[in-house]
């Protein structure tokens, strides 16, 4: 065998002097994106408002700016450090411009001094959220914009943060919206959003609204939403489904100079489908029992009658589907209001200070309430909160594991007045004034395997009582 040792070491050559060339490429790339980032030049910087005349200063007025820069279709509108003061709704037409998405690194504010939104969305998606009814521009050009790192705070009375319209996959995190009408504002229709880590905080109106709107799938997810007079999220008529609220901070969402609404408020009344497939869970949800009518999660069905002449109850026949499950409620009139719904679950949840009741159950059927706690708030200086549960008109419901204790100031710890079939088994009613159950014209249901005591010293309270009605079972009552 012949071995070219010359031809071996040419090729050791042009291999060395290859990767003495890629090194080399290599460090000028990294010193070219050390000087980039240096300098302030990111891939944002083709899109940051002030290349465009925007001043933010919080004096001059950056609407024109603001605007060109959107304009531009160049992807991202950067809102560097700054105070931009804005007197109409910066609008993106997401089929004229572009993928288009508001950034800033939390040091922007937006002042909106003038009516209506900051942020108006506007996109052509008015189907559903099936791959085959999108039209091939939705991809292109309108799919997922952002809003990111935003502080909005309005100086107008009519002014609101976010409002959004024909938008698919708007996605809006880590903003401060404070001061407005109503944080973010969903109507027309829209599909596929996600609100995440935002602080929406002391506003006129509503916190997150969805104002009559067609919009499916829409993720809420650790957020807090506070101090917003007219309710923190609300969904009225329209047709919604599948909204997940989740590991939320959700407070005081009223006030004594409003009309009732509630930190969770979903009302169907006035729409033809209104809002159905809503999980709550793992949320704080608290504040503030001086407001008249207040409630943590109040659900209202539609008041279309039942058809049926014969039925005990005037419910609508439209399933609900909502589960509320692993939350903390506490200080409000009603801690859980459901009124006209149906197929709703309630478990795992700790309730106290209902002030009115901690549980109120009217006009409803295929309801189940698993265990829950039921506890009471033991302060002399709060002698009017009642913690009762009241459930009343209402059909062809489950009540199990219930713990309930410390009931003072109601005439039954747990009530059911005016219902049938309804299945109570494996509760626990501790130390209550007056009654621990009371069926009142209950017909065809069952009660077993519970416990109703009251061992307090001088205690003259009954266990159960039992007023009209008929065929019902009771058995296995330990008091």
């Amino acid at each position: 065998m012949c071995i070219n040792y010359k031809s071996i070491e040419k090729n050791h050559k042009s291999a060395d002097e290859m990767k003495n060339i890629i090194i080399y490429g290599l460090f000028l790339l990294s010193c070219i994106l050390l000087t980039s980032i240096a300098s302030g030049q990111d891939a944002s910087d083709n899109g940051n408002v002030k290349n465009f005349g925007a001043a933010g200063d919080g004096k001059k007025d950056d609407t024109d700016a603001i605007q060109k820069a959107v304009n531009a279709g160049t992807g991202i509108v950067y809102l560097s450090k700054g105070v931009y003061r804005i007197t109409r709704p910066i609008v993106i037409d997401l089929d004229k411009v572009g993928y288009t998405s508001v950034k800033s690194e939390g040091g922007a504010w937006i002042v909106m001094a003038g009516s209506g939104p900051a942020l108006r969305f506007i996109g052509t998606h008015y189907k559903s959220a099936d791959p085959s009814d999108f039209s091939q521009n939705v991809w292109d050009r309108q799919r997922m914009p952002f809003v990111d790192g935003v502080a909005i705070v309005g100086d107008h009375p009519d002014a609101i943060g976010i409002e959004a319209v024909g938008t698919m996959q708007l996605t809006i995190s880590r903003i401060h919206v404070r001061g407005v009408l109503h944080g973010i504002h969903f109507v027309g229709n829209n599909r596929n959003v996600i609100i995440s880590d935002c602080h929406i905080y002391e506003n006129r109106g509503i916190g997150i609204y969805y104002d009559n709107v067609n919009l499916h799938q829409s993720n809420i997810t650790g957020c807090h939403i506070s101090y917003n007079n007219g309710g923190g999220i609300v969904s009225r008529a329209g047709n919604v489904r599948n909204i997940q609220i989740t590991g939320c901070d959700i407070e005081s969402n009223m006030s004594p100079d409003m009309l009732p609404t509630a930190n969770v408020l979903i009302d169907r009344s006035g729409g033809s489908l209104g809002t159905g497939e809503v999980a709550i869970s793992g949320c704080t949800i608290q504040h503030d029992h001086t407001s008249p009518g207040s409630a943590n999660i109040r659900i209202i069905g539609s008041p279309n009658p039942d058809p049926n002449p014969e039925s005990v109850l005037k419910y609508n026949d439209y399933n609900d589907n909502i589960t509320i499950t692993g939350n903390i409620l506490s200080d409000v009139k009603v801690n859980i209001h459901l009124n006209d719904c149906r197929d709703v679950t309630i478990t795992g949840n700790t309730f106290w200070q209902g002030y009115t009741q901690n549980l109120l159950i009217e006009k409803c059927s295929n309801i189940v309430v698993g265990p829950n706690c039921f506890g009471s708030y033991k302060d002399s200086k709060t002698p009017e909160v009642k913690n009762g549960i009241k459930i009343i008109n209402s059909e062809d419901c489950t009540f199990s594991g219930l713990h309930i204790s410390n009931v003072l100031s109601e005439l039954a710890a747990l009530l059911f007045d005016n219902c049938q079939r309804i299945n109570i088994t494996n509760c626990t009613i501790l130390d209550y004034n007056n009654i621990g159950l009371l069926l009142k014209n209950v017909s065809y249901s069952r009660v077993s395997d519970c416990l109703i005591r009251d061992d307090r010293p001088n205690a003259n309270s009954i266990p159960m009582k039992i007023i009209g009605g008929k065929e019902n079972l009771i058995v296995d009552i330990s008091k």
